[in-house]
């Protein structure tokens, strides 16, 4: 996009855009799973374990928590919570 084709307005909105991003997943892979300080590189593993991740924090947001690390604690007690947000269980 050339200089000066963007409004302030449609700035401002990708720029809330990209940090509400930031704030809802990579933030929460940061500081709930510490994913900066893995050290995995073998092959493709670091992407299939980002994938776990996000599909962990979506099934956790989709049955409506907002409290990753604490909906993570309560699975650890009951592991069957996020088979039934996902309805894989009877």
């Amino acid at each position: 996009m050339p200089p000066g084709a963007a409004s302030g307005a449609q700035l401002a909105a990708w720029i809330r855009g990209h940090w509400k991003i930031e704030n809802l997943l990579h933030h929460v892979r940061d500081r709930t799973f510490c994913e900066d300080d893995l050290k995995m590189h073998i092959g493709r593993l670091p992407r299939v374990m980002a994938g776990l991740r996000n599909l962990a924090i979506s099934v956790h947001r989709q049955d409506g928590r907002t409290n990753i690390a604490a909906a993570l604690r309560e699975v650890a007690r009951d592991w069957n919570r996020p088979l039934a947000a996902l309805g894989l269980t009877g």
